[in-house]
């Protein structure tokens, strides 16, 4: 089971760097419940061996890109972020220790793999992938561009992701760089 979620993670991870046009330094949120890729209801069935195998899967494709992996936490600690320390200097952290049913085994596993673990109230990230309906929109920047990606599903959760894109900024006949897309 576990290495089929790798799959199916890594995949995931590999098609949103590819839509997103993703590159080293960005930051991509990850929100995800294990509850529902196991296919029970969000938030009743935390299962930190797949937590594992899905953030392992994700993280290797993000970080062999340069790309910085941030992890969501749950509703329990308001969704705070786990992020390598490098990718958020100089930020306000917060003190919070996720476990998995205070914080979600993904937030959990991130904070036991990452070298440097540190804890963000907030961010405005480049990309996110969305596993299980977790509510990622809240730490992307403005604007949010949702993407269609081939992998449609982890295990049982529905996944959804997001690219973002700098603002429109001026009047119906301002000129726009599609290159900044």
């Amino acid at each position: 089971m576990y290495e089929e979620l790798k799959i199916q993670a890594a995949a995931a991870a590999q098609e949103l760097c590819s839509e997103a046009k993703l590159h080293s330094g960005q930051i991509v949120v990850v929100g995800c419940s294990t509850s529902e890729i196991c296919g029970s209801r969000i938030g009743t069935d935390s299962r930190p061996e797949a937590a594992q195998a899905v953030f392992d899967a994700i993280y290797e494709v993000l970080h062999s890109r340069g790309v910085f992996l941030a992890a969501q936490c749950c509703e329990h600690l308001n969704r705070a972020i786990l992020i390598e320390r490098k990718a958020a200097p100089h930020r306000d952290y917060v003190n919070v220790v996720p476990q998995p049913k205070a914080g979600g085994s993904f937030a959990t596993a991130a904070y036991r793999s990452f070298h440097d673990p540190v804890a963000l109230e907030h961010i405005a990230a480049d990309a996110g992938l969305d596993i299980g309906c977790t509510l990622i929109g809240m730490h992307l920047k403005h604007v949010a561009v949702p993407l269609r990606l081939p992998t449609t599903h982890i295990g049982s959760a529905l996944l959804l992701a997001a690219r973002t894109r700098p603002k429109f900024i001026g009047g119906p006949r301002a000129i726009y760089d599609d290159s900044l897309l």
